[in-house]
């Protein structure tokens, strides 16, 4: 069965001088996680047994983490990862606070193969949409879903702009215990339509996996009545996930 990926064209707001510029933007399917994909291998009847299946998958993953992690680069067909250190080493001292490890992911033959066989179907125009196209860590200049702590994140887009006075408008940052922690309004040092810089995380908040949602009223030309929100994954502090330069979030 061939994958198919669907998608709306909307205004591209990086590109100022083209107006008539448009961009695909993922119309998502959803979120798939650990028991998702074990779900997913069960259809294809493979004759094993769930815990068998969960404990395989399990290990796998445990294996993969522990070869990066021990300084391998490791290629499974479908990605290869490599660890990275980030910060100034000062007095050739590791320091925590101001130094990270994070797993740079790429694709790798196997999932190469696949998007080369994969269809793309477009969904037609969307405007007035609000939507992030990606973050940009203003200490370390990256745009692979990392932020450094108490420093300045670039989150662009469209429709970002934070205003309204409905409780729920604001930038929120929820952990993976789904733990919000909400930025005080002096923590959004620039707020426009196609670009917010927050300082990232607040004060006393761990280095982690985090949610960032960004929920407004604003609208063009206009307030809306309710707010809406758009959110993408990003990891404080050092990154241990695969989301890449690619890995573009969706539309809420």
């Amino acid at each position: 069965m061939q994958n198919v990926l669907k998608g709306w064209l909307v205004d591209n707001t990086v590109t100022t001088d083209n107006l008539t510029d448009k961009i695909l933007q993922l119309e998502s399917a959803g979120k798939a996680d650990f028991d998702d994909i074990i779900d997913e291998m069960l259809k294809e009847d493979t004759g094993l047994r769930i815990e068998t299946l969960r404990h395989s998958v399990s290990l796998y993953n445990r294996v993969v983490a522990r070869l990066i992690l021990s300084g391998y680069s490791v290629n499974t067909g479908l990605f290869r990862a490599v660890a990275k250190f980030l910060g100034v080493v000062e007095g050739g001292v590791w320091n925590t606070e101001k130094n990270s490890i994070y797993v740079a992911v790429t694709q790798d033959k196997d999932l190469r193969e696949a998007i080369a066989q994969t269809a793309v179907n477009i969904l037609g125009t969307k405007s007035n949409v609000m939507y992030i196209l990606e973050t940009e860590d203003r200490k370390t200049n990256l745009k692979d879903g990392t932020a450094t702590s108490g420093r300045n994140l670039i989150v662009r887009g469209a429709m970002l702009k934070v205003m309204g006075d409905d409780p729920a408008v604001g930038v929120t940052l929820t952990n993976i215990k789904g733990i919000v922690t909400k930025l005080d309004a002096d923590m959004i040092a620039a707020n426009k339509p196609s670009e917010l810089m927050l300082l990232v995380p607040p004060p006393g908040l761990a280095n982690g996996e985090y949610t960032l949602t960004i929920t407004t009223q604003y609208s063009t030309g206009s307030t809306l009545k309710s707010p809406r929100s758009a959110s993408t994954s990003l990891w404080v502090g050092g990154k241990s996930g695969n989301v890449g330069d690619d890995d573009r979030p969706v539309i809420e």
